[in-house]
């Protein structure tokens, strides 16, 4: 009998420069895009929101007309929250995504569970998980509040890892004023379904959420997308998907998956620069991170688990930088990780007034450019 082979693969290769633009379409950074700020954040699928401030300058890239107070009122009317979700990060999420999201990554948060158990010796988990919610929903706590009351009930226990464990088996989100732009004030706590005053949702199925994915970041792989949502084991939900998507080739070999109709514009497309704060999710959103990081480049936007604000020449990362205030005047440094012409100094420059324009209150504005080495003195 004569041996039987697989016949070739015959999947478009997608060139590094092809997935730059698609993914900055994807993400409203090809052009700025004219939709409210909810729309943006339901269709990026959630706003990396580490710290309190980058959500609006990721809105603020990416949206025409984009008023900060617009996602403030959001945040003060419950629209949107923040909790933790993907990767174990705290992100921006509108309402519904809060109530469908949180449930879907629990494993992750199991997972992360396990590396406190020793912490956790002779503690009910169960229990722990009543008593948290019990008191988080007679009144917000703080993280310190809600380590104190754990500790008479476990008080041989870590610390830290009671409140992870609250963390990881109660869907808490971070209530306002913390969060918003005018104001802030420190984390406390309460249940997503106590601050929406909705039940909790059973866990969806993941399908829905990884084409909201390939809208939002593809084309992509498996592994990029277990990588941006912090799960494992999801090959079967693209297999299962597979009939109704598009398959493509990264330069590596790697098969990538898209929605048909999904826009995949011409590499030669002109991209403006942008300025992304830390954590941005389209550098986070990728096992491999090439279609916006130049190799070259890995690793130089932030050090350890810090991260630099991010600017994108042509598409790509291209300089780090950073905003200081001196009375009436906002200064911006740009430190660019390699050559920049002056037609990309001047565009950078640009982009830099008008962002400073609206994200802060000074009325004059300084750019300047500095060498790379000199970040952080």
């Amino acid at each position: 009998m004569a041996a039987t082979t697989n016949p070739p693969d015959r999947s478009p290769v997608l060139s590094v420069r092809a997935l730059n633009r698609a993914t900055l379409e994807r993400q409203l950074l090809l052009r700025r895009a004219a939709l409210s700020a909810g729309d943006a954040v339901a269709h990026l699928v959630g706003l990396q929101a580490q710290n309190t401030r980058p959500p609006y300058f990721q809105l603020f890239a990416r949206l025409e007309g984009f008023d900060p107070a617009e996602l403030s009122a959001l945040m003060e009317s419950r629209e949107v929250v923040r909790i933790v979700t993907l990767r174990s990060t705290i992100h921006t999420h509108t309402a519904d995504d809060a109530l469908t999201l949180r449930p879907l990554v629990q494993a992750a948060r199991d997972r992360e569970l396990k590396t406190f158990r020793r912490g956790l010796a002779g503690v009910d988990i169960g229990r722990l998980a009543a008593i948290s919610r019990t008191l988080v929903e007679e009144r917000p706590r703080t993280n310190k509040e809600l380590r104190a009351a754990l500790l008479t009930e476990w008080p041989d226990a870590d610390p830290q890892a009671l409140s992870v464990a609250a963390r990881c088996t109660l869907p808490l989100v971070q209530v306002t004023p913390r969060g918003l732009w005018d104001r802030s004030g420190q984390v406390e706590l309460t249940t997503v379904e106590h601050w929406l005053g909705r039940p909790a949702r059973p866990v969806p199925a993941p399908d829905a959420t990884v084409l909201r994915y390939l809208g939002a970041f593809g084309p992509a792989s498996v592994k990029d997308m277990q990588t941006w949502a912090g799960l494992t084991r999801l090959r079967e939900v693209f297999e299962r998907l597979r009939p109704g998507l598009r398959t493509f080739r990264d330069e590596n070999g790697v098969e990538l998956f898209d929605l048909p109709d999904a826009p995949r514009p011409d590499p030669a497309t002109p991209a403006p620069p942008r300025f992304l704060p830390e954590f941005d999710n389209v550098l986070l959103g990728h096992a491999d991170r090439a279609r916006v990081i130049p190799p070259a480049y890995k690793g130089r936007n932030g050090v350890g688990n810090q991260s630099y604000g991010t600017v994108l020449v042509d598409g790509f990362l291209a300089a780090v930088w950073r905003v200081d205030r001196t009375g009436d005047t906002a200064t911006l440094t740009v430190q660019p990780l390699g050559r920049l012409g002056s037609a990309e100094r001047d565009a950078v420059t640009e982009e830099a007034v008008r962002m400073l324009s609206v994200m802060t209150e000074a009325t004059a504005y300084d750019v300047r450019f500095a060498a790379f080495l000199d970040f952080g003195d």
